[in-house]
């Protein structure tokens, strides 16, 4: 197999096919501690691109409950099992996260392309190691929804006066929301048989040829994440596609305008950011400050790659929950957990201002800015002091105009008295 790098495992991996990468990427940002689990963007996704026969298992987008929820049920649990029975007790990392080259550290054990030419894996012809999902598996996408792991009867959410605390809770869940991750190493390319999946060279978005399509479901056993998806009325292959119209700025709401996708732009929770990144010809990001992705993930480094070590180099990105334990998170997220948290928690100046960009418009942000503002209010967060300044942050799109603009402090509106309880 040729060799490629990648950047969040931290060094060179085996993968089907040559190094090539697109001019941008598309990738997005979620922030799982402000998911409310109300599945507005499943419906939005559902209602606009899967809601005909033969798509009634299909949810591109999905937000399930963690631990025990999953779609298809225990994708990941049942993954990394396999893993570990390919490379036993080997799947670490080491070294110590930071710098451009290993972010992370430097992941030693074997992803799902290197894991399938073990001994373990059966199938010679086999370019991926996974497993096609059973259809009770496709079955209740809501399995497990708010169901918290170590309950114990008569349990209770530890809190203090001051809201959540900063450690994990014995008592918890996470709403974890999911689309494709338009990986970098798509799984799915790498097991189709028939060259029908492909990385779009202006955006990195990943499409399946219809017509070229014919249904092997490789490309369902294949993607880690489990979002390629059967369609038995067409025996074809769907995924995700990113609603790359609105995108390209197609979309009749558009007007030229790049959007935002369907799920992102119908968050209630405001717990998402979608953009591009430019990328070098190794497939890294190239350095761009004011981008509010880059920002997040290659300055702040808030915000993690979803299960790093599968080695797709996934372009979804989370910034942890504050109140699960951190070995369930570490597996599900790298190294760079503790560290995300501990800067989430008490944010700096920037990052405060930066996280209100989050859901303020459906168009895409391409570059923020910064007006310095007074200083509201300070405190001890976790025995480190935290100070709050109402700045004004402003997002701007791809022709350099500015979207909109909002402040860190959101403004107060009272009612007069001879308003209050009217509707």
């Amino acid at each position: 197999m040729p060799r490629v790098r990648n950047w969040q495992i931290g060094r060179d991996m085996s993968y089907p096919y040559a190094e090539k990468h697109p001019r941008r990427q598309f990738a997005f940002v979620f922030n799982t501690n402000r998911c409310i689990g109300c599945q507005t963007c499943t419906m939005a996704c559902k209602s606009t691109w899967t809601f005909s026969l033969g798509q009634e298992a299909m949810w591109w987008a999905n937000v399930e409950t963690k631990p025990y929820g999953g779609y298809p049920h225990g994708w990941d649990m049942k993954l990394l099992q396999k893993l570990e029975e390919a490379n036993p007790g080997g799947q670490k990392w080491n070294g110590t996260p930071g710098g451009e080259a290993s972010p992370y550290g430097t992941f030693q054990g074997k992803t799902v392309f290197e894991a399938a030419q073990s001994p373990v894996s059966t199938d010679e012809a086999k370019r991926v190691l996974g497993y096609l999902p059973t259809d009770k598996e496709w079955q209740a996408p809501n399995i497990y929804e708010d169901t918290p792991g170590g309950a114990k009867r008569g349990a209770r959410f530890e809190l203090d006066r001051e809201g959540i605390s900063g450690t994990a809770h014995s008592t918890w869940f996470f709403y974890l929301a999911r689309i494709c991750n338009h990986c970098s190493y798509p799984a799915c390319l790498a097991a189709c048989p028939r060259q029908a999946i492909y990385k779009r060279p202006e955006d990195g978005i990943v499409l399946i040829d219809q017509k070229r399509c014919r249904g092997y479901r490789k490309c369902v056993a294949a993607c880690p994440y489990k979002k390629a998806m059967y369609r038995p009325t067409t025996r074809v292959s769907e995924k995700c596609i990113a609603c790359y119209p609105r995108v390209e700025g197609n979309d009749p709401e558009a007007r030229g305008i790049p959007l935002e996708t369907r799920c992102m732009s119908a968050c209630i929770g405001q717990i998402r950011m979608q953009g591009l990144v430019d990328l070098n010809e190794d497939g890294s990001w190239k350095e761009d400050r004011q981008n509010p992705l880059y920002y997040m993930v290659k300055v702040a480094k808030v915000a993690l790659p979803i299960y790093p070590q599968f080695g797709t180099q996934p372009n979804g990105f989370y910034i942890p929950p504050r109140w699960v334990p951190r070995p369930y998170l570490t597996q599900m997220f790298g190294p760079g957990v503790e560290p995300a948290i501990e800067r989430y928690a008490a944010p700096d100046r920037e990052l405060l201002a930066v996280l209100q960009l989050f859901r303020r418009s459906n168009r895409i942000i391409f570059r923020y800015a910064i007006e310095e503002g007074p200083k509201v209010y300070e405190r001890e967060i976790n025995g480190k002091h935290f100070e709050m300044y109402n700045d004004t942050v402003i997002a701007f799109g791809k022709n350099g105009r500015e979207i909109f603009r909002t402040t860190v402090e959101e403004p107060v509106h009272v009612r007069p008295p001879q308003h209050v309880g009217s509707v």
